[in-house]
């Protein structure tokens, strides 16, 4: 009976245990969703997107510069959702831009040069 009560014990202490430690990970520096959101936010400029997307570009942007100061900070979580968001807005000017008809004047432009 005694083992029976300590193998329950033990049990629960490796599940609090290994909860601190995925809690560790997650709430880390989010460097690669920074790094993500600067990269949609490039892909999205050479695309067009300052002048099909400028309202999402500009959003994206913003919510980057959120990201950064909040990883400043240290509020891990808060900037990756941060630069989630950033990720996501640049994700949509990229598309925005690679529809827009300029962008396709623009590339067509580009490759006869």
């Amino acid at each position: 009976m005694a083992d029976l009560a300590f193998s329950a014990v033990f049990r629960a202490y490796l599940l609090i245990l290994l909860g601190l430690g995925l809690t560790a990970c997650v709430s880390g520096p989010p460097v690669q969703d920074m790094r993500n959101a600067r990269q949609a936010i490039k892909a999205a400029v050479d695309a067009g997107a300052a002048n099909s997307a400028a309202q999402e570009l500009t959003e994206a942007r913003e919510l980057l510069e959120t990201a950064e100061q909040r990883f400043q900070g240290q509020a891990y979580r808060e900037a990756r959702v941060s630069a989630a968001a950033a990720h996501g807005k640049a994700k949509k000017a990229l598309s925005i831009a690679q529809a827009s008809p300029m962008s396709t004047k623009q590339s067509t432009k580009q490759s006869t040069n």
